[in-house]
């Protein structure tokens, strides 16, 4: 798995600003506050293999009255990561401003109801099945001075972050379906009942079989709901495959409750008419 140094993990967010990576700390911390931070309203991200996800993110920020942030010069964000904010595996920082809410003001701070959008991109910031994982979420702060003239150049940038503010799973969409045969079916004869369990492989770019998964095969009699009637594993490519026997009308679907690092996931029904 890829590491990140510390100024290349944040380039995202320093885009927003369109500064270098900082190279120094010149100003010292300042007295920022990250609270209540939520990313995807508390839900896991679930990732296909083409489209690039939309995550909301909201938090309070409360900052010294006296702060400017202009999200020019000085940028503040929260961003996702995975591992440590000295050693990244990855990051994910959002590509425009945080809309800010001033909601309380004291003669010495300012606080702020914020929300920014971070995507989540296969194939672009979503690479391999490690990053199918838990991010965590970290409140950043960067400040860029820069004098330049035909003859002189000065820049520096100071870099403040603050890390496991929360969390978020990350996970790989995933897609099963349902095929029961034949239909019509001659009441108490054998129904055979197949499909595929395939996840999101965003190292490849495309759907790829999940092998060796429960799945649950459920029934619905028309004008019924659903209930289990046995579990199955995936074979190779994901491939799904039992028997059972005809006795009444209804839909046939598979449901797989979903891994650590995949989604879960409810195949659409197959109706089925007996005779």
């Amino acid at each position: 798995m890829r590491k990140l140094a510390m100024g290349t993990a944040l380039s995202g967010a320093l885009a927003l600003a369109g500064l270098a990576a900082p190279v120094a700390s010149a100003a010292g911390t300042p007295d920022l506050k990250f609270s209540g931070v939520t990313v995807n309203h508390g839900k896991p991200v679930v990732v296909g293999t083409t489209e690039a996800v939309t995550v909301p993110v909201s938090y309070t920020l409360t900052r010294p009255k006296n702060l400017v942030i202009d999200q020019k010069k000085t940028v503040q964000a929260v961003m996702l990561y995975l591992g440590t904010l000295k050693s990244m595996d990855n990051d994910l920082s959002p590509d425009t401003p945080p809309v800010c809410e001033a909601t309380a003001t004291t003669d010495t701070t300012v606080t702020e109801n914020c929300t920014e959008k971070i995507l989540a991109d296969p194939g672009m910031s979503l690479y391999e099945a490690a990053d199918a994982a838990t991010w965590k979420a970290a409140g950043i702060y960067v400040h860029s001075d820069e004098t330049v003239s035909d003859d002189y150049l000065h820049s520096e940038n100071d870099m403040t972050a603050w890390g496991g503010l929360a969390s978020v799973k990350v996970l790989r969409a995933t897609r099963l379906t349902t095929d029961a045969a034949p239909e019509p079916v001659v009441k108490g004869r054998t129904l055979t009942v197949k499909g595929k369990l395939t996840r999101a492989n965003w190292a490849a770019g495309k759907y790829t079989g999940y092998q060796g998964q429960k799945a649950v095969l459920q029934f619905k009699a028309d004008g019924g709901s659903y209930t289990n009637i046995k579990t199955i594993t995936s074979g190779t490519g994901g491939a799904l495959s039992t028997t059972v026997k005809a006795t009444r009308s209804g839909g046939y679907r598979f449901v797989f409750a979903g891994t650590a690092s995949t989604a879960a996931k409810t195949s659409v029904g197959d109706h089925v008419t007996v005779k």
